[in-house]
């Protein structure tokens, strides 16, 4: 069955000066502020399309590892994954890396940077971003 998730923006004034909310309708997370300095600056608390995108790319690719793992019979024991996007200003999103490092007994560090990049390939918000740059570090944990 598929499924729809909902957020919702509204913006008050110019790009520079106007300031957002971001409403997270679908899971009810509070409500984040959203401006063009903390995109383009410094976050100062509030958050940014490139942020919400890099939630969106590490728990995806995540669960997307996960089950990759399981299915070739070493499932995980913990994942942690960071993504990195990176946004310049009048260009727009030049890059995503993914950094991910793995608990998974039984499995070397060369099977393991196997299904990780099957995971960023095949990840449904990997491929809904196939315009942008993806990279990856994948690593056991030691």
């Amino acid at each position: 069955m598929a499924t729809t998730r909902q957020a919702h923006t509204v913006w008050e004034g110019n790009l520079l000066q106007g300031k957002g909310t971001v409403s997270f309708d679908s899971s009810g997370i509070p409500a984040q502020e959203v401006s063009w300095p903390s995109r383009a600056e410094t976050a100062n608390g509030k958050t940014s399309p490139e942020e919400l995108i890099a939630a969106a790319h590490s728990s995806c690719f995540s669960m997307a590892l996960s089950n990759g793992l399981a299915k070739g019979g070493t499932p995980p024991t913990k994942l942690t994954t960071q993504a990195d996007v990176t946004f310049q200003p009048g260009t727009g999103i030049t890059g995503i890396h993914l950094t991910v490092e793995g608990d998974v007994p039984g499995l070397d560090e060369a099977a393991f940077v196997k299904a990780a990049e099957d995971a960023k390939a095949n990840c449904p918000v990997s491929q809904a971003l196939t315009g942008t740059t993806i990279t990856l570090s994948a690593s056991l944990a030691s």
